[in-house]
């Protein structure tokens, strides 16, 4: 967005940060209250709209805690077609939960973690706590400006490449509320930094971003694991060495699996959607179409995990799932002075706060 743009936008994202300021003024006012559910709350956020890496973390916090704990997820489910509760469950798709939920149930399902979806957050807890009581804590996906439940741990995420510290408030920017909302973190991480960060690169986020004495601030990076084909796909292709990828993407931020993407191959090509995007028949068929006129023998397609959730529908795989379709799995890590670190704080929480000792 230029700058004319946001001088533009100024004033709307003046006062709809002003409102939102406000909002929290209550909270912390204590006209407004939280809900505590009884068990140990976490929650992931951040302070923009999407692309900092939300789903990752929380299953960071999953494969942590899943062998001691039982964990329940919730989330708002954004982008599905449902309303209300819903329980993560074998018969659901992405359109029913949302495709980060439903991303996380498929990759957990056997592990002793619940996911439920609901708009209502603190309804959500509440019918996953009567329905699975055993449940010893809950992560919040996506929940850090959604303040009616109380939470003892709230992690702020925030992008290596588009810092909230350099960004403004919507519509001239992508902040959900003004930047001081980050002191309401008790752990800011700092998502897709490089696997090797140097201590200068280092130094200077963290002045920029100046955490108080009570916050921890972290760095992660993204690991990419083995390439999978499409689970529903009426063909099983083959990974290889190959000459032209097409890239499709409806997430946030595409632009670290387009620079892995671009060394694995002499022609990328890209259709890029926006997040959360709803794949049509339409789309698929522009999938198709693009991918046919790609003059190369050796080709294939790749795709996000995420995006993977939502090209599974019957209706999409009859249309494109006869082509060589592969998903990029990732995980987050991160790096080696902030690692026992950040999981110590995670475990003493959960373990002085759980009904588990």
């Amino acid at each position: 967005m230029n700058h004319l743009v946001r001088a533009v936008l100024y004033p709307f994202s003046l006062l709809y940060g002003v409102i939102v300021w406000i909002r929290n003024k209550f909270f912390d006012w204590g006209i407004f209250s939280s809900t505590d559910p009884g068990v140990p709350v976490i929650s992931v956020g951040n302070l923009s709209a999407g692309g900092t890496g939300k789903t990752p973390h929380v299953e960071f916090l999953v494969n942590l805690l899943k062998d001691n704990y039982h964990i329940g997820i919730v989330s708002r489910g954004y982008g599905r077609q449902s309303a209300g509760f819903r329980l993560a469950e074998p018969q659901c798709t992405a359109l029913d939960i949302g495709d980060e939920p439903y991303q996380l149930f498929q990759r957990h399902a056997s592990d002793n973690v619940k996911v439920a979806v609901d708009e209502n957050r603190v309804r959500g807890c509440r019918k996953l706590l009567e329905l699975y009581p055993q449940t010893h804590v809950i992560l919040l996906d996506d929940a850090f400006q959604h303040r009616w439940i109380t939470r003892g741990l709230d992690i702020l995420l925030t992008d290596f490449y588009h810092p909230y510290y350099k960004d403004s408030v919507l519509p001239g920017g992508r902040l959900r509320e003004f930047r001081g909302g980050a002191r309401r973190a008790d752990i800011i991480i700092v998502t897709k930094s490089g696997k090797v960060l140097s201590p200068i690169t280092r130094r200077n986020i963290e002045k920029a971003i100046h955490p108080l004495p009570h916050q921890q601030l972290f760095f992660s990076y993204i690991e990419y694991l083995d390439p999978k084909p499409l689970p529903s796909q009426k063909c099983k292709p083959r990974w290889g060495k190959t000459y032209a990828i097409l890239m499709v993407t409806g997430i946030a931020n595409p632009y670290p699996l387009e620079a892995i993407l671009a060394k694995e191959c002499n022609e990328l090509h890209q259709l890029k959607y926006p997040d959360h995007h709803r794949f049509s028949p339409k789309d698929a068929r522009k999938i198709k179409h693009t991918f046919q006129e790609i003059i190369s023998h050796n080709k294939i397609i790749i795709t996000t995990e995420k995006d993977a959730m939502r090209l599974c529908t019957p209706e999409i795989i009859d249309i494109i799932g006869d082509l060589p379709i592969f998903y990029w799995p990732i995980r987050v890590n991160l790096h080696k002075e902030d690692k026992p670190i950040y999981e110590k704080q995670i475990l003493d929480y959960v373990r002085k706060n759980s009904r588990v000792r």
